[in-house]
Order: C-alpha cells, then sequence, then structure tokens
C-alpha cells in the first residue's frame, strides 16, 4: 500500500481529526522550547560556573529551530495563519533561512521528494557518498554557503527558480534585503560586545553536525520512488529528540499527510505503523548504516 491508498483508506472522521490545528498545542511547545533556550542563553550570558559546557545546547536549540521553521512553511503548528507566518519568519532568522524562499523551496521537495533532478534539496546532486563529502556536508559549510548564495541572489540576482512563483519575488527580494541589513549590524555590533558571538554566532557553527545528521536520515538512503512511506524515513527515537525536532522523526508521516500538525503525528503514526518500508531505530542506528555505505 502506498500512501495515496493509505490517507484514502483513513475514515473521514479520522482525517478530519488528524488535521485539527491548535494554537494552544504550538504556543504551549514553543513556550517549552523558549523557556529551555532562555535558560541556556542566561548561562552564557550570566557566565554561570562551566558555562562554556552550555554553548553546544544552546547551539541545538537554535539550530533545530529549522523544524519550527520547517513546520511554518506547511502553516500547521498554529490554528491562526498569521502566528505561522511571524513565527515563521522570526525563528529563521538564526539561521539564516529566508522564509518566504523557503517555503517555495520546500512545497518543491515535497511535489518531487528524493527525485535525482527535481527535488531542490539534492540540486542535481547524490548525498555525500564518500568520507570527506559527508565530513563536509556534517560541518554544515554547504549550507551556511548556499544560504549565502539563496541571500545575495534574491536581494540583487534574479529570482529564477521555476518552484518559486513570481508574484512572490518581491517579497523575497525585500526579505533578503532586511536579512543582509540585520546581519551587517550583528557583524559590527561584534566590534564592540563579544555577546552575540557566544549566545548565537558560535553555538550555531559547532551545533551544525547534529540538524545535519538529523536532516541526513529524513531521506538518506531511501529509494527514488513516489511513495511516501518509502522514499521518507521514519526514525524511532526519544522524547527529547521529538521535543526538539517538533515530531517531525515520523516524517515517513509527514510527507504521506502534510496537513497534520506536529502535535497529531503519533497519532497518525498509529495509522501508518504497519505501512512504514523505510525505518531506523535511532539516530545512531541509521549513521551506522549510512557509514558502513560510504566508498572509501
Amino acid at each position: 500500500m502506498d500512501h495515496r491508498a493509505l490517507i484514502a483508506s483513513i475514515p473521514p472522521e479520522a482525517k478530519d481529526s488528524l488535521q485539527q490545528r491548535s494554537n494552544a498545542a504550538g504556543l504551549k511547545h514553543l513556550a517549552a522550547y523558549g523557556i529551555v533556550l532562555a535558560g541556556t542563553s542566561a548561562c552564557i550570558a550570566l557566565r554561570v560556573p562551566l558555562w562554556l559546557l552550555f554553548i553546544l545546547p544552546q547551539g541545538i536549540l537554535l539550530v533545530f529551530l529549522f523544524t519550527l521553521s520547517h513546520e511554518c512553511t506547511h502553516k500547521t503548528p498554529f490554528r491562526s495563519g498569521w502566528l505561522n507566518d511571524v513565527i515563521g519568519h522570526l525563528v529563521s532568522i538564526p539561521i539564516a533561512l529566508p522564509f518566504t524562499w523557503f517555503r517555495y523551496f520546500h512545497l518543491a521537495h515535497h511535489k518531487w521528494t528524493n527525485h535525482p533532478e527535481k527535488d531542490p534539496e539534492l540540486g542535481g546532486k547524490p548525498r555525500p557518498g564518500n568520507w570527506r563529502d559527508l565530513l563536509i556536508y556534517l560541518s554544515g559549510w554547504p549550507y551556511w554557503t548556499g544560504m549565502a548564495k539563496v541571500l545575495m541572489q534574491n536581494a540583487f540576482g534574479r529570482i529564477n527558480a521555476p518552484y518559486l512563483p513570481a508574484r512572490q519575488h518581491h517579497a523575497m527580494r525585500i526579505e533578503a534585503r532586511l536579512l543582509l541589513v540585520l546581519y551587517v549590524l550583528v557583524g559590527l555590533s561584534l566590534l564592540y560586545s563579544s555577546v552575540l558571538f557566544w549566545l548565537w554566532i558560535l553555538p550555531v557553527l559547532i551545533a551544525q553536525p547534529f540538524l545535519r545528521l538529523y536532516l541526513l536520515a529524513e531521506h538518506g538512503l531511501c529509494p527514488s520512488v513516489a511513495n511516501m512511506l518509502e522514499n521518507s524515513r521514519t526514525t524511532f527515537t526519544n522524547r527529547i529528540v521529538r521535543f526538539l525536532a517538533w515530531n517531525m522523526p515520523y516524517h515517513a508521516e509527514h510527507h504521506a499527510f502534510p496537513n497534520v500538525p506536529f502535535h497529531r503525528l503519533p497519532a497518525l503514526h498509529r495509522w501508518t505503523q504497519a505501512h512504514l518500508k523505510t525505518t531506523s531505530d535511532g539516530y545512531s542506528k541509521f549513521a551506522g548504516d549510512y557509514t558502513r555505505a560510504l566508498k572509501s
């Protein structure tokens, strides 16, 4: 059974329940996330004993804001559309991800998941196939250079990717220019204070491998087929990772039925679990499988 047949088999009342968005659920999760992030930030800013040990957790919390930005592109974390847009734009700032651009980039990824030529996440290139390419990928260097290129092209160049609608080009230009101005101001602020270096810049740089491995597991080693239960991986993991990633380790479920908000994905999993084709028992297991498949 492929994902279309599976979703069609779910009774209408259950399908409606699965798609119920909730401001309360989204804000509760966001508040808990914000409290943890505020705690690590305070420990660094106040230089508590062993404060350097909080830099990695700070970075992990910051880079995993990507998963909330991702959810906001689908307008599912919150019931109110404007709230999805506002939060999506705000949480994208620390990771240099232009939200309007990303929305259409990501929708194209859903349309062409794992297609070697058409999936924009692949960009016509295979995923890392040897140790050198994997280490470069995990460092985050391709991401940062790629986002710098996107920002510059959107701000001053041509926006010509086929999945970017012309009606949004102006918004993408304004968004990119505002982000570039903000990052220039941040750079200038470092001449007077190192606070943002310790609270933001260093943490997001050193935490990249954790996010990159998580993202690699979503579709790495998955076949290039149309069935979302096969071309996307569900990774069985602990509550901490599911919290950080807004339940996106249920990734095959998300691709099979993108209208389901994060807090309903465990319920959707109960419908899909017998039909999943690609799964891993944790990210360590996936990492082991992936590295064993690398060319020497």
